[in-house]
């Protein structure tokens, strides 16, 4: 009897030209495993705690030894100018207070000897003194005064016969002008007016001459 056959084999037979050959089903299939092989490295690479290389695109730049010295430098540089134009703005400030106050005793220092002279002439004796000596004495008052002010820069306004100028002049009457060459020309000063650095302290009050025709 015959024994029983042998299973037939399930792949193609031994030098079939299709096995490995490009395009044959054998080479896609180890091609296929081949590149779920690499999937799967690459997934398992890219898993945290693998130690493959990762990029953060949001990390922050940490800050250098020579950065923080040199903010520290630029720091202490900017206190110390602060302190220094503060120190500066005292100073100023001080010295223009010594400079008011010398200036306002120096024009203070120049009518003392006025002021002794006035002194000496409202205590005198009714009894002996006589008026002209009392004017006289009033009058070299009046003259230390004008020059104590002259001196301190003040300007006396006196604009008799000369044309009214509103801005130092103030018109307290008017008179009539004898002829029209007369005419808005000071005729009396009432009382002088006095300017100081450019500046109008008093303007002169006067009387002005009118032409009427």
């Amino acid at each position: 009897m015959p024994g029983p056959s042998a299973a037939a084999p399930s792949g193609p037979p031994a030098g079939d030209p299709r096995v490995g050959a490009p395009g044959s089903e054998d080479q896609f299939a180890r091609g296929s495993d081949a590149a779920a092989d690499g999937d799967g490295g690459a997934r398992s690479g890219a898993e945290p705690g693998s130690g493959g290389a990762t990029s953060d695109p949001v990390a922050q730049p940490t800050m250098t030894t020579s950065t923080t010295t040199e903010l520290e430098e630029q720091r202490e540089r900017y206190l110390r100018l602060a302190a220094e134009y503060d120190n500066y703005r005292k100073r100023s400030q001080r010295e223009r207070q010594e400079a008011g106050a010398r200036a306002q005793a120096d024009l203070v220092k120049r009518f003392i000897d006025a002021l002794d002279d006035l002194a000496r002439f409202a205590h005198l004796d009714p009894a002996t003194a006589d008026a002209a000596t009392v004017v006289q004495g009033v009058d070299m008052v009046e003259r230390k005064l004008l020059k104590a002010l002259v001196g301190a820069g003040v300007q006396v306004i006196n604009p008799i016969d000369q044309a009214f100028d509103p801005n130092l002049h103030e018109a307290v009457s008017t008179e009539r002008a004898l002829s029209p060459e007369d005419d808005h020309l000071v005729a009396r000063v009432f009382q002088p007016g006095y300017l100081f650095g450019g500046q109008l302290l008093r303007p002169a009050r006067v009387v002005v001459k009118q032409w009427n025709g």
